[in-house]
């Protein structure tokens, strides 16, 4: 048998394994990675992984008197005792700590053994927040057993009621011949192999038992781009990963602070402007860049990952996003977190077409949600065509709303015959280039928006007939981007002109 370490938990697997036996439920296309020892005794680095409540943490031990963390349980003695603007205290433990009963000085980011009291049998894990001066009941050496060098953002993060859950010893993956990333199922297991397999990111503002919405906007912003628990490198650098897939959003400013490792950033200006970055060193804060969040789990993936890459990534909070759903579903969600639930009205089938407060972090604050809703009937479904007119797609979703939520509105500004043309709100800068232009005949019921070839552009429109000459806004052919089809346009029928149209897109 050999012993590996999957996602930090120690398992026994058969001689011969492959790392297909690990990943029986890894979505396919997504990678892990893989730390794999050169020889047993390059395996121990002399650092510490010390996982917490609040995130992970690496200290790299440098005194004689760390031996008090092999105690068996220690960890259930690791719970924040005291925390101030300069040090946070985890304990009380027994140690046979002499305190030297005079004050220290401290830098940033040191370890420190105390004790309260200057009684030995109440020791202190102390982590310096700050360079300070204090007497902490520790030796004539000043107590200093090691360093912080991973995960400094987390002290940042620590509060009453975080505690360290477990203590692992870091296996070197720096030397990238033996460290890597793969989806390669027939990869061969070796003993003493690391394997991370996933990211885990705890939402700024976000901790057990408290929530704060400093940063509500953009956190809602990277909870919408990472919704589907997958992180596509699009950029990797020295200092970064970036996800691109929802670059050119409009996103405020909001949370400034220094980017260390680990942390999670939304850019909020320049060309990138909506990426989501996690940072693998520290570098200085940035205005152009909003924290959102704290890698807990898997700083090694994302260390390791390149360009390209996709893998599994898990944000906490969940996001609260009603918008589109049955009445039925939305009070589910509403019930699974504890929200007190509002609706306007009941009555028969309704979906979803407005939430107050509108972020999930306002809402988990504030503990309550309220919902307007439309009866079913008149919300229409529509499917859009990706595959032959991507670029028009995106900006139909940008302006209708769908890009960020499940449900859409279009203003009805015009009907005719059985035309029906609406008039959503386009940004000055965004550019309809032609594209998917319609050549023989357009089919009954097929969406369209008129390209910057024509007065109109940005106009949406459908007929409900087919058509050889004219588009679904009325424009020529060479004038028309077909972007879809409406699913239920038997629903169009019973429109006035200045209604407010409710949309859903149905994916294939």
């Amino acid at each position: 048998m050999m012993t590996i370490y999957l996602d930090g938990e120690r398992m026994e697997v058969a001689e011969g394994a492959m790392l297909a036996s690990l990943l029986k439920n890894h979505p396919p296309g997504c990678c892990a990675a893989i730390i794999r020892p050169s020889t047993k005794k390059e395996m121990q680095t002399g650092n510490l992984s010390l996982s917490t409540t609040a995130g992970e943490i690496t200290i790299e031990v440098t005194g004689e008197n760390a031996s008090f963390f092999d105690t068996p349980e220690i960890t259930d003695r690791l719970a924040i005792h005291w925390i101030d603007r300069y040090a946070a205290a985890f304990g009380p433990f027994p140690t046979p700590v002499r305190p030297a009963r005079k004050p220290h000085l401290y830098e940033q980011n040191d370890v420190i053994l105390g004790c309260g009291g200057y009684d030995p049998k109440k020791s202190y894990l102390i982590f310096s927040k700050s360079r300070h001066s204090a007497d902490h009941g520790a030796d004539e050496t000043g107590g200093i057993i090691g360093k912080v060098v991973s995960g400094r953002a987390v002290l940042d993060r620590w509060t009453t009621g975080d505690k360290i859950e477990k203590i692992t010893l870091v296996v070197s993956w720096a030397d990238t011949s033996r460290s890597f990333t793969t989806g390669d199922p027939d990869l061969m297991l070796e003993d003493g192999m690391q394997v991370v397999t996933h990211v885990d990111i705890l939402a700024q503002g976000y901790t057990a038992g408290k929530v704060t919405t400093e940063a509500a906007g953009t956190v809602e912003h990277m909870l919408l781009a990472l919704s589907s628990g997958k992180f596509t490198v699009g950029r990797a650098t020295s200092t970064h990963i970036l996800d691109e897939r929802l670059t050119g959003s409009d996103v405020s400013e909001q949370f400034k602070r220094p980017r260390r490792e680990g942390t999670v950033t939304v850019r909020t200006h320049g060309r990138s402007s909506g990426g989501v970055y996690i940072y693998r060193s520290d570098v200085s804060g940035s205005p152009a860049h909003s924290v959102v969040g704290q890698v807990v789990h898997g700083i090694e993936l994302v260390k390791l990952a390149k360009e390209h890459d996709v893998f599994v990534i898990n944000v906490q909070p969940r996001r609260i996003d009603m918008l589109g759903l049955p009445l039925p579903a939305a009070k589910e969600i509403a019930a699974g977190n504890g929200l007190a639930f509002t609706v306007d009205n009941e009555t028969g089938e309704r979906i979803v077409v407005s939430q107050e407060p509108g972020t999930t972090l306002d809402a988990l604050n504030e503990k309550a949600v309220t919902v307007t809703t439309a009866p079913l009937a008149k919300v229409i479904d529509l499917e859009l065509d990706d595959a032959a007119a991507p670029d028009s797609c995106e900006i139909f979703r940008r302006i209708t709303g769908l890009r960020e939520h499940d449900a859409g509105v279009m203003p009805l500004f015009f009907k005719f015959d059985d035309s029906f043309l609406f008039k959503p709100a386009i940004p000055k800068e965004v550019r309809l280039h032609p594209e998917n232009i319609p050549k023989d005949e357009v089919p009954a019921a097929v969406l369209g928006i008129t390209n910057d070839s024509r007065k109109g552009a940005g106009i949406v429109g459908v007929r409900l007939s087919a058509n050889k000459e004219f588009g679904p806004t009325s424009e020529p052919f060479e004038g028309t981007n077909i972007i879809g089809k409406v699913i239920d346009a038997a629903k169009l029928k019973g429109l006035r002109e200045k209604d407010k149209v409710y949309i859903r897109e149905v994916r294939k």
